[in-house]
């Protein structure tokens, strides 16, 4: 299948979009570029921006971009050295509530309402199965 030109793209673009598709045509499928095609396109992208070239070429618009200079390649974090804490304390901020109201219902039809007050949290998963043994 052959890709129409469009008549707005630069000569130098179209040149290198005509090698770029003998290149194509020539080579499997997920073939890697050779270097020069990727210099050439990265030249061009200096001059035409990196988004008109990646797209008339059909390029990786990042790999382009990399390859323009744009981007900076991903740098490898160094290891440090761990530093051992001799103690933590973790603070935890006062949670203000004054009462906390939770409503149940079961597929049965059966009706849960508990009204919570500020303090210590109920064991949820007894009175869970406390109710569903009550159900049965």
């Amino acid at each position: 299948m052959k890709r129409t030109q469009h008549t707005n793209i630069p000569a130098p673009i179209a040149r290198l979009q005509e090698e770029l598709n003998e290149f194509r045509a020539s080579h499997p499928a997920r073939t890697k570029l050779p270097a020069s095609i990727w210099q050439a396109a990265a030249e061009l992208a200096r001059e035409h921006g990196v988004y008109a070239v990646a797209h008339s070429l059909r390029l990786d618009y990042m790999g382009l971009k990399r390859r323009r200079g744009q981007v900076a390649p991903a740098i490898p974090m160094q290891k440090t050295p761990l530093k051992t804490a001799g103690f933590i304390e973790l603070v935890i901020p006062e949670v203000r509530r004054e009462t906390c109201v939770i409503e149940l219902e079961s597929a049965r039809g059966g009706k849960m309402r508990i009204h919570w007050p500020a303090g210590p949290t109920p064991d949820w998963t007894g009175l869970l199965r406390a109710w569903r043994d009550a159900e049965v």
